[in-house]
């Protein structure tokens, strides 16, 4: 009886040691990057105090931590220690931490102040006002959001993506093509699939989330070393595979599709693999979905390759790829269908893809230099096959359409940091990317029928082969002026060899902690962005001949200020309101009288493409005040409410002020989500996430019904551009799922479903005009639809 006792009683504590995971990571001087050796790690809120030293190279593993929300305090030797709270642990995956101390203003010889970092600062230093930074965690919680860091985005105040169908950031009234994506610190093309040089969104993005570290996303007044944008920066790292243990994790959904992920160490030196490869469960599955009944297929894969650490540094290979494609074929498609029209076959083709070596080595103690050389490309191809008398004895069936454009790029990126003193640093660089654009577009769309063959001729638009480079040196430094006074200063440059412009970027930022919970910031940037190369090289018939009348148009130029107040409301609650205002000049609009402008692109998946001979007069100006209120994850539940409430407007070459398509004047979303654990070793965790998105409908331009008719094709009142509204968003979407931690395994499961729309609220997609019912009909954007996913970790 006492063997059997003694049997059970070490079985017991078996299952109960087995409801453990680790955390692990690494501790960093916040200003030079170096790892700090010697710095405590201690888990908080458990009976027993458990709590670690960090080895020769920073790093730190605190085993047998409870499952669940966790919290750690890191502290060392003359810096201000910091707690990070809500991490969440499982037992099927290690959590890997990167932890940044700053040095204490005086140099104290004990650690005086205790700050939480919140997920409102980012994680770049240097950026200190309109940015924040986000991880997977948040990515694959909220509800609505489809694993995808775009639409992440839309719950941020400043950003509107009031469409169903594409995930187009725009933030604070700019076009989405004004937005930077950057992979490891390289810009790169549009990272979605079927997406389309020149733009910045698509229907599903090609970005894993499970394959991301914490990472940034600014929205004005940039820090010095980004650049050739207006509107936004997206800045992804990718996260290093774990340095001691093998990992793997399958997963599936229907936007995600069927993942697998495997990790690991890599050599002796704290090297690592991290591979992921998705494919789209709804090509499987055979049906279409997204508000098309065609059937899309895509898949991606992302790596991140670590050698560890060397007497030449530290290198990793690093990469996105992705493809996609989808066939519209006009007997299957519906009236309302949102891509496509029942008198054409479409045929789609796209490609994204980046791959890099990043190399970063320390000179001296207290700096570093970061080199990263990569190539990147983004391809499309689209063929329209348009049925002529459709369903009559003369049907036939003509080439409408056909586009071939593609983007790459040879970048690189070399950064200097050093770390002056605990009131200094200075960071200096240089980006050189070598641009090749290869587009062909040939259409018949509103074109004459000069060859008198009963059809409209096929003109080409465009036909170019053409390299060029932008130059982007900078240099930017930050001085904490007094304890509670940060300057943040710096000049950008931009050269570019195609029109040879040269242009100097001033940007500034001042933090002042007015009181221990209360801190005022204000930023200023001056920034260019070239025109969108599909506008950039359009074709023009001049006397007899093609001609790009727009090619040596100058940079677009924005000035950026913005006033902020972030209030802590206590340890897991902070408010903040932000006010704005972007004057806009250089815009390329007609040279003649006309409601049109370059600002009022990249509403949709391409560009006009009879806009020429334009030139840089165009004005506007973006303006608004935003909020955010936000409950940062503890005690089982989560809020976040925020608001944007705007004026977006431009001039054409008329002199009319107008609204742009993207002056929405209101968005507002309401976010909260709770976690109830169960089970008497809490191994099962029931979970609940709730969104509500409120927003303005947007302007469009009516369309001239009877001269419509008499031409056959839309024609929109231009003299009226952008003078109609659409009526309101409204959407409201709801998750649910459980999480299971395994009891005797490194193993954990994670189920939901997100019902998006559950109001089945009939938002406006567009009202267009119908060459098959000669009317001007509205198409709606998707209502209900049920999303459900599946995460096995081991």
């Amino acid at each position: 009886m006492r063997k059997l006792g003694i049997v059970l009683a070490l079985l017991i504590g078996q299952q109960l040691m087995a409801q453990t995971g680790t955390i692990k990571g690494i501790v960093l001087d916040k200003q030079s990057e170096i790892p700090l050796i010697g710095a405590t790690v201690e888990l908080l809120e458990q009976a027993e105090s458990l709590g670690v030293i960090t080895d020769e190279d920073g790093r730190f593993t605190l085993e047998n931590t409870p499952t669940g929300r966790q919290k750690i305090r890191v502290s060392y030797i003359g810096y201000e220690s910091v707690t990070l709270p809500n991490i969440e642990v499982t037992t099927g995956k290690d959590v890997f931490l990167t932890v940044s101390l700053l040095e204490s203003f005086n140099q104290l010889d004990e650690v005086v102040l205790t700050s939480n970092t919140n997920k409102d600062r980012a994680n770049n230093k240097l950026a200190t006002v309109s940015a924040r930074q986000f991880g997977v965690e948040e990515v694959t919680r909220f509800s609505g959001g489809r694993s995808d860091v775009g639409r992440l985005a839309a719950n941020f105040a400043g950003v509107s993506t009031p469409d169903d169908s594409r995930n187009d950031i725009v933030v604070r009234g700019n076009s989405p093509t004004g937005l930077l994506w950057r992979v490891e610190g390289i810009p790169v093309p549009n990272p979605n699939h079927f997406s389309t040089v020149g733009t910045t969104g698509g229907p599903v993005s090609a970005v894993n989330p499970n394959t991301l570290k914490n990472s940034d996303f600014l929205t004005s007044a940039f820090a010095s070393e980004y650049g050739n944008a207006l509107g936004g920066v997206f800045d992804l790292g990718l996260r290093k595979g774990n340095v001691d243990d093998y990992e793997f994790s399958g997963q599936v959904g229907i936007f995600t599709g069927v993942e697998v992920n495997a990790e690991g160490p890599l050599g002796k030196k704290n090297g690592s693999f991290l591979i992921a490869a998705r494919y789209s469960l709804i090509d499987l599955l055979g049906t279409g979905a997204g508000g098309t009944a065609a059937t899309p297929n895509y898949s991606d894969l992302t790596y991140n390759i670590d050698f560890g650490s060397g007497k030449l540094g530290r290198v990793s290979l690093f990469g996105m790829l992705g493809t996609s494609n989808i066939e519209f074929l006009g007997d299957d498609i519906d009236e309302d269908d949102l891509f496509a029209a029942e008198d054409e076959n479409t045929f789609v083709d796209s490609n994204f893809g980046v791959v890099g070596i990043k190399h970063q080595i320390p000179i001296g103690k207290k700096s570093y230099l970061r080199t990263v050389v990569g190539t990147s490309f983004t391809g499309n191809e689209f063929t329209a096959d348009r049925f002529i008398n459709k369903d009559t004895p003369q049907e036939r069936i003509i080439l409408f359409t056909e586009s071939d454009n593609s983007e790459s790029r040879l970048s690189f990126s070399t950064l200097f940091n050093a770390k002056l003193s605990n009131r200094a640093t200075l960071r200096t660089g240089v980006l050189l990317e070598n641009f090749n654009v290869e587009l062909t577009t040939r259409d018949r769309d509103e074109q004459p029928d000069n060859n008198g063959d009963g059809d409209p001729d096929l003109f080409t638009f465009l036909d170019v082969d053409e390299s060029f480079s932008i130059i982007q040196p900078y240099v930017q430094s930050q001085f904490r002026l007094t304890e509670k006074l940060t300057l943040d200063a710096g000049l950008h440059a931009q050269y570019a060899s195609l029109n040879e412009q040269f242009v100097l970027e001033p940007r500034a930022a001042l933090n002042f902690q007015i009181a221990p919970n209360h801190k005022i910031n204000f930023g200023y940037g001056l920034h260019h962005q070239n025109v969108p190369f599909p506008l950039l090289f359009l074709n023009e018939e001049v006397n007899g001949n093609l001609v790009q009348t727009n090619r040596d148009l100058d940079f677009v130029r924005s000035n950026h200020y913005v006033l902020g107040y972030d209030v802590k409301l206590g340890n897991d609650w902070r408010g903040k309101i932000e006010v704005y205002n972007q004057d806009i000049d250089n815009a390329a609009v007609e040279s003649f009288p006309s409601s049109y402008s370059s600002l009022t692109e990249g509403a949709d998946f391409g560009f006009s493409n009879d806009r020429v001979s334009l030139v840089n007069e165009g004005t506007g100006f973006n303006r608004g005040i935003e909020f955010t209120l936000e409950k940062f994850f503890s005690q089982n539940y989560y809020g976040l409410l925020t608001g944007s409430f705007y004026e977006s407007r431009y001039e054409g070459s008329d002199g009319i002020e107008r609204d742009t398509p993207f002056n929405n004047g209101y968005v507002i979303n309401a976010l909260a989500g709770k976690e109830f654990p169960m089970g008497a070793n809490k191994s099962k965790i029931l979970f609940v996430d709730s969104r509500l998105s409120f927003a303005g409908g947007r302007f469009f331009t009516p369309v001239d019904l009877e001269a419509s008719r008499a031409a056959g094709f839309e024609i929109l009142q231009e003299d009226l551009a952008f003078s109609e509204q659409q009526d309101g968003y409204f959407r409201w979407d709801v998750k649910f799922g459980l999480k299971i931690n395994s009891r005797s395994k490194k193993q954990s499961h994670r189920f939901y479903v997100d019902l998006q729309n559950v109001t089945a609220n009939e938002n406006v997609f567009a009202r267009r005009y119908n060459r098959l019912t000669n009317n001007v009909d509205q198409v709606d954007q998707i209502g209900f639809f049920p999303d459900f996913g599946y995460t096995f970790q081991f």
